[in-house]
């Protein structure tokens, strides 16, 4: 039994600790990618919703990116301060803020564009086990998120 408890506390023994660490590599292969364009990895991932929805309120991006208004609002103050987006209050329901893509945040998609391509040639892995892994990830990233909602 105590060799049990012992084992269960090993590194090596922590499905959280590879996919923390590999998740760290894998934004490290981003960076210096998104340095050129002066974004920050969060920041990409805000522009990647807003390139596909071109508008969302903080709540809809944050349920998109599984991320809180607390990470989400430094995030678009500085997407904000640097001309990619636009934050305004909605007319209906002044609680609720949306947020939507400016013209210069448009035409930053277009040089993000090659960034996908350049990070997964970093990743060397088969196709298959890439979309196995994918859907592994997203049945977890669901139900840690189910009790959530």
């Amino acid at each position: 039994m105590r060799d049990q408890k012992e084992n269960s506390l090993l590194l090596r023994n922590q499905l959280c600790f590879p996919l923390y660490a590999a998740s760290r590599e894998v934004i490290k292969q981003y960076r210096t990618h998104l340095d050129t364009l002066d974004l920050t990895y969060t920041q990409y991932i805000a522009m990647m919703a807003f390139w596909e929805d071109g508008k969302l309120s903080v709540k809809e991006l944050g349920k998109k990116l599984f991320l809180d208004s607390g990470t989400l609002t430094p995030v678009l103050k500085s997407l904000e301060a640097k001309g990619f987006v636009r934050r305004y209050r909605s007319t209906e329901d002044e609680r609720v803020l949306y947020v939507e893509l400016t013209e210069k945040g448009k035409a930053l998609r277009e040089k993000a564009a090659e960034i996908p391509d350049k990070v997964s040639s970093c990743v060397d892995i088969d196709e298959e086990d890439g979309k196995e892994l994918y859907r592994i990830l997203y049945s977890i990233l669901e139900k840690l998120t189910q009790d959530k909602n």
